[in-house]
C-alpha cells in the first residue's frame, strides 16, 4: 500500500514547484507505473518513467535529474539510504494483523528480544513492538539512524539496528531467509524469523551458508587474476574499501560496474572477483556466475589479513 498516495505526492511536487517528474520504481512495483504517471500527468506534470532494473534506494535514476530530464525524481518502495535533495522517496507498505507473532512466541526463549524488520513492515512496529510486551517480553528497538533511518529497520546490506538493540536474542519479521541469517552473522545472537505473510517461524542457522562460502573461497584460493568489482550506483560504491582491497594483491585491479551480471564477468576473463557493490551479489547470486565472488572479508582472509574465526557479513555503513 502506497501511505502518502497520489494527491499527497502532487502537492509535495507543487511545494517544490517543480515542472518535470520522474519515476522510479523497483521490480515488484513496476506495474504502478502507468497509473501514478497518468495522475501526474493529469495534474499538470511532464513525466518520465525510469524503466531500467533496480533494487534499492542504493540505485537511484539520478541520471534523470543531472541530464536535465527531470527537476526531480521520485524513487517508490524504499527508505533513503543517504541525503538526496533532488529525491522524494515513496514508501510502499505491507500490512498484516499483528497476532500472527503469536506463531513465533514458542520460539522466543528470553525475556529481553530485540525487534527488526523491513522497510515493507516498518509502520507495524509500534504495534508488534505492544504485541510482544502483552505477551511479557521486553522488547527492544533501535531507532533508525543511516542507511536505515526507520525504527527497527535493516536492510540486506546493513544489520546495524539488530546490532544497536543489544539483545542476545533478535526477532525478524519479514519475508525471506537472508536477512535473518545476516543479522545471526553480524550480531552472533540466536535469531527467530517470521514470515508475516504465510505465518512461518523458525530459528535461524547461518552454517549452511558458511560452509558455501568456505567452498567457495578454497575455488578462489591461488587465483591470478582478480577483479575488484567497484559499483557505480549511487548508494553501493565504495572506492576507498576497493581501492584498500586491490592493494592486498598484485593480480588485483578495479572493475567498474553498473550491473553486475554473469555474462559480463565471464567476458571480463578473471580468474575470481571481489564485490564491493551490493553485498548481498556475492551471497544471493553465487550460483549464477561462472567464477568465485568474494566478499571483501573473504578476500581478506585469503590474502592472510583476516582470521576465519573473525567472519562476519559484509555490510555497506
Amino acid at each position: 500500500m502506497w501511505l502518502s498516495g497520489t494527491s499527497d505526492l502532487i502537492k509535495k511536487l507543487k511545494k517544490r514547484g517543480v515542472h518535470k517528474v520522474a519515476l522510479q520504481f523497483p521490480e515488484g512495483l513496476k506495474r504502478q507505473a502507468g497509473s501514478v504517471s497518468s495522475d501526474l500527468k493529469t495534474a499538470g506534470f511532464d513525466v518520465i518513467i525510469s524503466g531500467d532494473p533496480c533494487y534499492g534506494a542504493c540505485d537511484l535514476a539520478l541520471d534523470t535529474v543531472t541530464e536535465g530530464k527531470a527537476d526531480v525524481l521520485v524513487h517508490f518502495g524504499h527508505a533513503p539510504v543517504d541525503d538526496r535533495g533532488e529525491v522524494i522517496f515513496e514508501p510502499w507498505t505491507v500490512d498484516f494483523d499483528v497476532s500472527i507473532l503469536a506463531q513465533a512466541l514458542p520460539l522466543l526463549h528470553e525475556k529481553t528480544v530485540g525487534l527488526v524488520t523491513t522497510v515493507q513492515h516498518a509502520h507495524l512496529v509500534p504495534a508488534m513492538e505492544s504485541f510482544l510486551a502483552s505477551h511479557c517480553h521486553d522488547v527492544r528497538v533501535a531507532d533508525g539512524a543511516g542507511r536505515t533511518p526507520l525504527r527497527g529497520q535493516v536492510l540486506g546490506c546493513s544489520f546495524a539496528a539488530a546490532k544497536r538493540t543489544g539483545a542476545g536474542e533478535i526477532f525478524f519479521v519479514g519475508t525471506g531467509i537472508f536477512h535473518p541469517i545476516g543479522i545471526a552473522l553480524a550480531t552472533k545472537a540466536r535469531v527467530i524469523a517470521l514470515d508475516p505473510l504465510t505465518g512461518t517461524a523458525q530459528e535461524v542457522n547461518a552454517d549452511p551458508l558458511l560452509r558455501r562460502r568456505s567452498a567457495v573461497m578454497e575455488k578462489a584460493r591461488g587465483a591470478q587474476h582478480i577483479g575488484i568489482i567497484l559499483s557505480t550506483k549511487s548508494g553501493q560504491q565504495r572506492r576507498a574499501l576497493a581501492e584498500r582491497l586491490a592493494a592486498l594483491s598484485p593480480g588485483a585491479v578495479i572493475v567498474t560496474m553498473r550491473e553486475v551480471t554473469p555474462d559480463e564477468l565471464l567476458n571480463l576473463g578473471f580468474d575470481c572477483y571481489v564485490n564491493t557493490a551490493c553485498p548481498r551479489l556475492a551471497y544471493d547470486d553465487q550460483v549464477r556466475f561462472g567464477r568465485p565472488v568474494l566478499s571483501p572479508q573473504e578476500f581478506e582472509i585469503l590474502c592472510g589479513v583476516r582470521n576465519w574465526d573473525d567472519y562476519t557479513i559484509d555490510e555497506i555503513v
